[in-house]
């Protein structure tokens, strides 16, 4: 009969996330996640398969989680364009606090491992879809309501704010600074 697990799978994935987002994903060896997950070798291996099934278990859970705090700030009631506003800035508080720059997760995995690692460049696309999704629900809702002008094309506009917040994520990791960030917010919403 094997051990039980000592464990929280759900606990070891937060802290690897972490781990990932801090270092990027070939700065971390193995030996990182065991020292700074505080499990063993085999635990992992036993449990996540490989450091790359960490790794996606990790980038998934922040693809949840940052895209629901999105969609549930854009999908309260009032006006859009302060939703917007404060989507933006929300990011730029999370890029330029505490935690220091780490910029965005899938962002930097998008720099690090696009185009070469199929698996982590498809997560990323998924994100990025969901979060542009998020972006044209609300930029049509504002449409709606008569905030923005209707002859934009909703999906463009998505677009563009997309880049703008990925932009302005790489722009944060190097030492863009508040002011810069916000000149960028202010554009973006000024196409609306």
């Amino acid at each position: 009969m094997g051990r039980p697990k000592q464990f929280d799978p759900d606990a070891v994935v937060d802290k690897a996330m972490d781990v990932f987002w801090r270092k990027g994903y070939a700065a971390t060896t193995p030996q990182d996640l065991v020292d700074e997950l505080g499990i063993g070798k085999g635990s992992l291996y036993h449990s996540f398969g490989s450091k790359h099934a960490l790794f996606e278990r990790a980038l998934e859970r922040y693809r949840d989680t940052q895209a629901a705090a999105l969609v549930g700030l854009l999908d309260q009631p009032g006006p859009v364009r302060p939703l917007l506003r404060s989507a933006l800035e929300l990011l730029i508080e999370t890029d330029l606090g505490e935690s220091g720059r780490r910029g965005c997760l899938a962002v930097n995995t998008a720099t690090e491992l696009g185009g070469r690692d199929d698996a982590s460049t498809e997560l990323v696309r998924r994100m990025f879809e969901r979060t542009e999704g998020a972006f044209k629900a609300a930029v049509e809702r504002g449409q709606r309501t008569g905030e923005f002008a209707p002859d934009r094309d909703p999906a463009a506009v998505a677009s563009l704010l997309l880049a703008a917040l990925v932009g302005m994520r790489v722009i944060a990791r190097a030492q863009g600074g508040r002011e810069r960030l916000c000149r960028v917010a202010d554009a973006a919403l000024a196409m609306l």
